[in-house]
Order: structure tokens, then sequence, then C-alpha cells
């Protein structure tokens, strides 16, 4: 099943996908698609609920997200393209909360950004309590899959000093969404076809099946670590073709629109803009 959150910012409104496309307000259901929910997401026929009529925003696709981590490096050929060795234990770090941002709503360079750079992924939502887990009962764990675009600005990460934080922490820089899809929706989750374009020019093409650590190997890792909570996400890695490794590099600037895809999980879209 195909779940989203739709309306204003901060007053969103769960809502499902019909088999046409068509938005069904579940609020009647669930009051949000959020904590304990994400556990036992309902089992509903869309067509028995509302139509919901227009074509409303939609959000981030789940809500009160405690923690945003992300693997670093995960593709082997992403980690080709940088001349960097395959790592032997998943590279992690997270992003801040403030930089979570609507799939359709634009991403906001900081003034003084010159190297902002984008990375498509695949986004694990945890849907239950997930401590000291095997990899056998890792995917027990897991609400669904959406997609997570790891925007990062290089010149603060890799030029400024200290950890990656910087560069991957600015505010909007974590667009997630359009759906939140089910585990049984997805399939095998490690054969996905990923892309990301900007102003309509393919720069990434990739697939999941290049994932060096895969997702319960990810889920049990951070599990020996912190404990998950439910609305959890995790950014599990992008393909190649991210702006510092094309020749010559190349990076966001106001005007630009950016697209992101992966197979099964639908499509963002972003304009990018300059903070005033």
């Amino acid at each position: 099943m195909k779940f989203v959150r739709y309306g204003a910012d901060g007053a969103e409104k769960p809502g499902i996908l019909d088999a046409q496309g068509g938005l069904r307000d579940l609020s009647g259901v669930v009051g949000d698609l959020a904590g304990d929910v994400l556990a036992d997401l309902p089992r509903v026929d869309p067509e028995t609920l509302p139509l919901v009529e227009g074509n409303p925003r939609l959000g981030v696709p789940v809500g009160g997200i405690g923690k945003l981590v992300a693997i670093g490096l995960n593709f082997s050929d992403h980690a080709a393209e940088l001349n960097a060795e395959p790592p032997e234990m998943p590279i992690v770090f997270l992003k801040a909360n403030s930089a979570i941002n609507g799939p359709f709503d634009p991403v906001i360079l900081p003034r003084s950004s010159k190297k902002a750079d984008w990375e498509v992924e695949l986004g694990i939502v945890i849907g239950k309590r997930t401590k000291y887990v095997t990899e056998a009962e890792a995917m027990d764990h897991v609400a669904g899959f959406t997609i997570v675009n790891d925007v990062s600005e290089r010149e603060f990460q890799l030029e400024m000093g200290g950890q990656w934080t910087k560069g991957k922490s600015c505010d909007t820089f974590a667009p997630i969404g359009p759906w939140l899809v089910t585990p049984d929706e997805v399939g095998d989750v490690h054969n996905l076809a990923m892309s990301l374009e900007v102003n309509g020019t393919a720069m990434q093409t990739g697939n999941t099946s290049y994932m060096i650590f895969n997702v319960p190997q990810i889920i049990s890792h951070l599990s020996q670590i912190m404990t998950l909570h439910p609305g959890d996400v995790i950014a599990t890695g992008t393909p190649p073709g991210v702006g510092m490794g094309h020749k010559p590099q190349k990076f966001l600037k106001e005007g630009d629109i950016m697209e992101a895809r992966i197979e099964r999980l639908g499509a963002q879209r972003q304009e990018i803009q300059r903070d005033a």
C-alpha cells in the first residue's frame, strides 16, 4: 500500500492512494502516520474512503521523525567514482531534523553555498522499537520504504573542518517522500532502479543491488549502537553520478529543478532557491 500525508506544512493529514492513483482521506481511520501506528499500518480498501479533491500539497509521508540516520559510501559504484575504498563497516552519520523537507517543497541553498550536491537514496522507515536485532529479525521492524534526497553542501562537508554534519544538515536538505510504501508492495528492495535528474538531464542512475550493506545489515548494525524508534528514517546511500563525481564537477544553483526517482517508490521534485 502507498501511504501519504497531505495538506499545509505542519497540518498534514494521513492519506492513501487508490488503484488509480487517487488520493483518499485516511484521517477517519488513524490520526497520523506516526508513532505506534507505523507498527500496524491500516489495511483498508481505499475505495471505501473519501476521495480528496484537487491537488493538495504532499508532505513528508511519516510524521514525528525522531532521527534521520544516513549511511555513507554504501554503493560500490559510487565509492569507485570517488576513488574511495569500500568501507568494511557502515559509515554512519546524522542529518539534523531541521533539514527534513517535503518531497515537492523548494530546497533552499544557504547564502554562502557554492557546492550543493544531490544524492538520491532509498529510505527505510522504522515501524517499531528496534534494539539489538539480528539481520534475520530486521525486516520485521520496517514500516515501509520511501525516497530520501541526501542533499549535501560539499564545501561545508569537506573543506570547513570537523565532521560531515555541516554539509548534510542545512535547512531543507532532506526531502523525503512522496510515498511510504509497505514492504509487500515494494517486493525485492535490493533490486530497485534509482535515478536523479537536474533540469531534465540525467545525473544519477543506479540500482539498490549495488548496496554494500543491505537493509537487514544496516538495521541490525544500527540497533547495536542506538535504539531505533517508530518513525525514524534511515537513508541508505547513493549510486554514482553525484555532482562532486562529475568531471568537471557540477553543483546546484538557484532556479535548477531536481527530480529523484526510485522504482515502485514514486518521484519527488524540487526547485532550488537561495536563502534571502
